[in-house]
Formats: structure tokens, sequence, C-alpha cells
């Protein structure tokens, strides 16, 4: 780390605090949370920053002691040179983790769809496995799980559910979830013991706030109609189920799941939110809703990010060639291996992607054109 670097991180800090203390800064909540996160950011790195650079200057100082050591005291500052090159080595991978992109989209909250795909009710049981497990990992995790929408199937299925995730590093332990997971079983309607594959898909998005994605009232079409299904008793008698369409994406959202038009009104507008949020990162990404269709890709039993095979008690995740056999714990919410798994593997291409970049710098400034 060269020292105009820490010198540009304290100059920014400083302006960041005077802004935070603005009165129209105040006023402004989705600047205020912007200048808040990166307030915190470069505190960390300044403290980083200036923790290596006493390390080093500790170095320099034990290389010296040791020059000028008498033979006898040689050994003992030997000693300090290596304790001190291996705090400043410490120290450096410390701060080289820190300087890795951050995820514009730590420390928000999550939405989470899940819906059978392919394999018919077998799918929906599936789902409502995959619904399970991530209830439990919130439990273990202490995060709040609060059920949007949930459509049963059949037999005790999902055909689908909506739900938020809210609590510490709720989207960064989260987003990689996305994706078609497979599972391989022996269905219960399965007569002759044949293991069938069937699978699911799960999006993951962040929660929006009202002042990122502002919506015009003239943009949507709100229709309203009788709830099906099991409920309380205004389920079939009234008008309170809510399907609201947003007339310039075509994104539709139905909610039937409380019993006031309002409720549903309002949760309607919370899931069009997030999905308008992700549609436009994706847009500014590549094109839009590219990520969100990697994600659930065509839902096909071929496509898939996990597989859950219950035969052999056995999870793989094909992304980072993870196979662990304890499919009944992770199935329980013991998901962590294969979460830390996913997030070590983003870093170390993230770290890769850096460092490649730093010798394209590097070589160009040895050899400019």
């Amino acid at each position: 780390m060269q020292a105009d670097r820490l010198a540009d991180w304290r100059i920014e800090l400083a302006s960041v605090r005077e802004s935070l203390s603005d009165r129209e800064v105040a006023a402004d909540p989705a600047r205020l949370a912007r200048l808040s996160r990166r307030h915190k950011e470069l505190e960390t790195l300044v403290a980083a920053g200036e923790r290596l650079e006493s390390a080093r200057a500790d170095l320099v100082a034990a290389k010296e002691l040791y020059a000028q050591a008498a033979p006898a005291e040689r050994d003992l500052a030997k000693g300090e040179i290596e304790r001190a090159e291996a705090e400043v080595e410490c120290l450096a991978e410390e701060l080289r983790l820190l300087l890795v992109p951050r995820d514009p989209n730590d420390g928000r909250d999550v939405m989470v769809e899940i819906r059978g795909a392919e394999g018919g009710e077998e799918a929906n049981l599936f789902a409502r496995d995959l619904f399970g497990m991530y209830q439990r990992y919130a439990e273990r995790r202490g995060w709040k799980l609060e059920v949007l929408s949930a459509t049963p199937s059949a037999r005790d299925g999902l055909n689908e559910a909506v739900f938020t995730l809210s609590g510490p590093e709720a989207w960064q332990r989260m987003k990689n979830e996305g994706g078609p997971h497979r599972v391989q079983r022996v269905p219960l309607t399965e007569s002759q013991g044949r293991v069938h594959t069937s699978s699911a898909t799960v999006t993951v998005m962040p929660v929006a706030d009202e002042v990122e994605v502002r919506i015009d009232p003239a943009d949507l079409r709100i229709d309203v109609y009788r709830s099906t299904g099991p409920g309380g008793q205004s389920v079939n008698t009234t008008d309170s189920a809510v399907r609201v369409t947003h007339l310039p994406t075509g994104i539709v959202v139905s909610m039937q799941d409380e019993k006031s038009q309002i409720q549903n009104r309002a949760r309607a507008l919370q899931v069009l939110r997030s999905r308008l949020l992700q549609a436009e990162r994706d847009r500014l990404a590549a094109e839009a809703s590219e990520q969100r269709r990697s994600q659930v890709g065509g839902g096909g039993r071929s496509e898939k990010v996990r597989t859950y095979n219950f035969k052999e008690n056995r999870v793989t995740d094909h992304r980072v060639k993870l196979t662990l056999h304890k499919l009944d714990r992770v199935l329980e919410g013991d998901l962590d291996d294969v979460v830390d798994a996913l997030l070590a593997d983003e870093r170390n291409r993230q770290l890769a992607a850096g460092q490649q970049s730093q010798e394209r710098g590097q070589q160009a400034r040895e050899h400019p054109a």
C-alpha cells in the first residue's frame, strides 16, 4: 500500500463526515444512506491502512536493530524481524480483501421467490422443502422471515412462495442461492421405488426502498378479485385479492394472502419495487432481466446450480464442485459450508481479476504507447 493511497482515504473520510453533517444530506434519505455506507467503508480502510503502516514501521525498526545488534543478540533480533514480517503480510492480505469491489447490495434485506418447475407435483413438494430449508437457515442466522405470498399445491407442496429475509449479511449469504435446484429421490407417488429427478427455481433479489424505486401511479393497472383457497372469513366473500400490472415493463404481481385489499396492494407494490430494481440493475450490467433469467434458467432438470440426492444423502453445488454427504443437515438449515464456499470462490475470482488489472496497469506504466 502506498502512503498516498492512505492519505487519499483520510481526505475522503473527512469530506464524507462533513457531508453527513449537512442539513440537505439529512433531508435526502437515499443520499444519507449512500454516504453512511461509504463512511463505514472508509473508516475500515483507514484503520486497516494505519495498522499496516505501523507494522511496516516496526519492520524497519527491527531491521535497524538487527544491523546494530551484537552477535549474541542477533538471534533475538532476527526473531523480531520474522514476527514483524508475518504481521505485515497478514495486514496486507487483510487490506487486499477489503479492497475487493463491494457488492452494492451488501447490507440489504432479501426477497426470495421459490417455484416448482419440472417434475409435476414432486417439484412442488421440493419447493416446499427448499422453503423449509431457508426458513431454518434464517432461524440459525437470527434473521426475520416474512412470507409475502404462498400458493399451496394439490398435495401440500408449494406452487410458489415469496418471502423476505431481514438481518445481518442476509444479501451477502443468500445472493448465490438463485438458480435451478435439482432433486433426485423416490417420490411419494412412486410405487416401484424408482428415483425421479425434479426441479424448483429460486430467485433472489435485493429488497428495494421506496426512495430508490419511485412508481408512477399512472403506470399501474390494479385489478381486484375474490381470493381463492383456505383463509379467513373474507376469503371468497370480498374482493380482497389484488393484481398489479406495471404497464411499461409488463411485470405482474398478484397478492391474496392478506384479508385486506389495502394490505395485499402494499405487499404487491413491495414485490414490484424489488423486481423493478433488479431489472434496472441487470439492464445497466448487460440487458434487461438477464441476471434474473440466468438465475431461473428454463427450470429444466438438466439446468442446475445444485443437486440434492436423497439416496446418497448428498448435496452437490456444481458451481464450485462442492459435494457434502449431509443432505439431512442441509435441509435442516445447515447451509454455511455451501454458502462459505460460494463466497470464497467469488472473492478469489475478484482478487484474481484485481491482480490482472494491476499487472496491466503496471505494464502500461513501464511500456507507454
